[in-house]
């Protein structure tokens, strides 16, 4: 039997407000909102590849970074890559993001978006 074919095209992010967390990273990485209703926004970048979505979640927590017991933990994170780690996190801030207080690496940062969701910033070593 083959296998069939598969092609990713999407993330999904959960957020208390879809709407304001799209156009964060509309702002943060400079992609164009192609499809924005009440709680659902898709915003895709003008080269191509895979989009992010974002859906509003009514019931949604806030992950904590890092978890620890009982804390509510993050689904997942971006990895952005980046020319230069000090001038791509200020760009990160006046989006909107937040640098986290713990930092595992010396060639990562991690920022919270408006939400809460980690994110990375890294460049090549």
């Amino acid at each position: 039997m083959s296998t069939p074919q598969l092609t990713l095209t999407t993330v999904n992010i959960g957020a208390p407000d879809a709407n304001a967390l799209a156009r964060f990273y509309v702002r943060l990485l400079g992609w164009d909102i192609k499809v924005e209703e009440p709680g659902w926004v898709i915003v895709r970048n003008p080269a191509g590849g895979v989009a992010l979505s974002f859906q509003e979640e009514s019931r949604y927590a806030r992950p904590t970074w890092p978890a620890g017991p009982g804390d509510q933990q993050m689904m997942m994170h971006l990895e952005i890559l980046v020319d230069d780690l000090e001038r791509a996190g200020a760009h990160a801030v006046a989006a909107g993001a937040v640098l986290a207080g713990y930092q595992p690496q010396a060639d990562v940062r991690v920022y919270l978006d408006p939400a809460g969701h980690p994110f990375c910033l890294w460049v090549q070593p």
